[in-house]
């Protein structure tokens, strides 16, 4: 196989990949209420070894194929190298719109409300997830060697306490109830539960560098980060507003050079949080969190978002569906084990969360609606777990347990909330 063959299969592969995920899509919307970005994940375990490679092995081989030799060299799993690499600019360029949609105005007025949900949301799963950790730290069929009980516990914690929180929000606006106590509430919840997560998920990659010198720069790399894109980066960002208000370069398409301009920042701050050794998402979600909220921003996500949802997104999913094998949980042990995950995600998070929204002063079912949404893990698991296995953290069997977390929390989120609010909505009218 040449370079040139890998290329035609690339875009065979897209074609597939795209056509199934509009199709799951299509399917999910239609007749089980769920949203596009829960369908792609199904879609993505799909396509892997867990349902194409059971029904169709050598068509599934071929189009993902295992081996290739490229130049006399040969290359172990030639499309996943590929793929991986698309997959990360797809995450870069989403968590990026996340960050440009993040409004810090949610927090500010509900903080007493959010931050016991977020609280509660974040200490009982990820206690849950510690201790499960602690219990399973031995199992080298789970965690690979030389990962510490405490930087297991960490993982565990960060992976179980993470919220869908782009999902979260869509499904919010799509209500039109981002502005209510219920959406504010619910928004800022959740924004400080993944930024707590994600926090978390820096703390444990750094400390699973074997050499200290490397564990104190990504730690303090990653401060420093912070503290320069808030302190300093926001002020200079604030000229992309400004240029873009007073017409760009007259030499430019108007907003292409100053786009031109932004993705390279984005690409810079991607590669510097990767570099330290925290990952690529973290510069690219503070970079996006940094610019102000006007209409350049508003004119970049609208030029950025639809190709990053519809094209490279999918990419990610069918990724992470290409490394979740559900034949890897082939006992009755393992099963019960992954039902344990599920059970202690779904008490710790969405229960936490329901109780910690009632006795803030929500309604039972506003409260309800809450632990439903705070529940759900969505795209955000994915990438955690992703991470995880890239880095040696976990196993493609723990991989394969807590994807299956993530496919259920997230497919009980988008129902559950169309019955509350519906309900919600009739005993308004009533």
């Amino acid at each position: 196989m040449s370079n040139f063959d890998l290329v035609l299969r690339l875009f065979l592969q897209l074609t597939v990949i795209l056509a199934v995920c509009r199709a799951i899509g299509w399917i999910g919307t239609r007749f089980f209420g769920q949203t596009q970005v829960v369908s792609e994940m199904i879609a993505g375990v799909l396509l892997g070894p867990s349902l194409f490679g059971l029904v169709a092995p050598e068509v599934q081989a071929w189009l993902f194929p295992i081996k290739a030799t490229v130049g006399g060299v040969t290359i172990t799993h030639p499309s996943m190298s590929i793929l991986y690499v698309l997959a990360q600019l797809g995450l870069v360029l989403y968590m990026f719109i996340v960050g440009l949609e993040f409004n810090p105005e949610y927090i500010r007025g509900r903080a007493k409300s959010a931050g016991l949900i977020s609280g509660a949301g974040i200490v009982v799963p990820f206690a849950l997830g510690a201790l499960i950790a602690f219990v399973l730290r031995g199992n080298a069929d789970l965690f690979q060697p030389g990962l510490s009980g405490w930087g297991a516990a960490l993982f565990m914690g960060a992976s179980m306490s993470i919220t869908a929180f782009p999902m979260l929000a869509r499904i919010l606006y799509e209500k039109d109830i981002t502005n209510t106590r219920l959406g504010v509430v619910t928004l800022a919840a959740g924004s400080i539960d993944d930024a707590i997560a994600w926090c978390l998920l820096a703390v444990v990659l750094a400390s699973f560098q074997s050499n200290p010198q490397i564990a104190m720069m990504a730690i303090g790399g990653g401060i420093a980060y912070g503290l320069f894109m808030v302190v300093v980066g926001r002020g200079w960002l604030r000229g992309f507003e400004w240029w873009h208000q007073r017409g760009g370069s007259a030499a430019d398409e108007p907003g292409v050079g100053l786009f031109t301009l932004l993705m390279m920042v984005l690409m810079l701050c991607a590669w510097f949080t990767d570099y330290i050794g925290i990952y690529a998402v973290f510069g690219a979600f503070i970079l996006g969190a940094c610019m102000p909220k006007g209409q350049f921003s508003a004119l970049v996500i609208e030029k950025s978002e639809m190709v990053t949802t519809s094209l490279l997104l999918p990419v990610f999913f069918v990724y992470s569906g290409l490394n979740t094998q559900l034949g890897l949980v082939n006992t009755a042990g393992l099963w019960s084990l992954t039902a344990i995950i599920v059970l202690a995600a779904i008490g710790g998070k969405g229960v936490a969360c329901l109780l910690a929204a009632k006795i803030s002063g929500e309604s039972w079912r506003n409260a309800l609606i809450v632990g439903t949404l705070m529940n759900a893990r969505g795209l955000m698991e994915l990438i955690i777990l992703n991470i995880g296995l890239e880095k040696k953290l976990i196993t493609p069997m723990l991989f394969t347990m807590m994807v299956t977390m993530a496919v259920v929390t997230t497919l009980m989120a988008s129902p559950l909330f169309q019955l509350l609010y519906r309900r919600q909505e009739a005993d308004a009218t009533a």
